[in-house]
């Protein structure tokens, strides 16, 4: 479905709400120096601190629960043998 004046109407709109150019994403010229980063208080410390930690032990984790897994498979199976089954009352 062209236009017949052979306009966009797509590319109007997307340059009607296209954003204007930020200082900080603009070339600077040869020479100036950049401007110094302004100094932020550091508000989730915390919370980064944790994700961290998380993020190092997630492996342990993932091991633990296979290891896990794997045992009570090992478990599940062994059951079956009629070992552990005391209370069916069958001689």
């Amino acid at each position: 479905m062209s236009d017949k004046d052979g306009e966009d109407p797509t590319a109007d709109f997307l340059a009607e709400v296209r954003p204007e150019e930020t200082p900080w994403r603009t070339e600077r010229p040869p020479g100036e120096e950049a401007p110094e980063r302004a100094e932020r208080p550091e508000k989730w410390g915390r919370a980064k601190s944790a994700g961290r930690a998380a993020a190092k032990a997630a492996p342990y984790v993932q091991a633990a629960a296979l290891a896990t897994w794997i045992v009570s498979g090992t478990l599940d199976d062994s059951d079956d043998s009629g070992f552990g089954d005391m209370g069916s009352g069958e001689a």
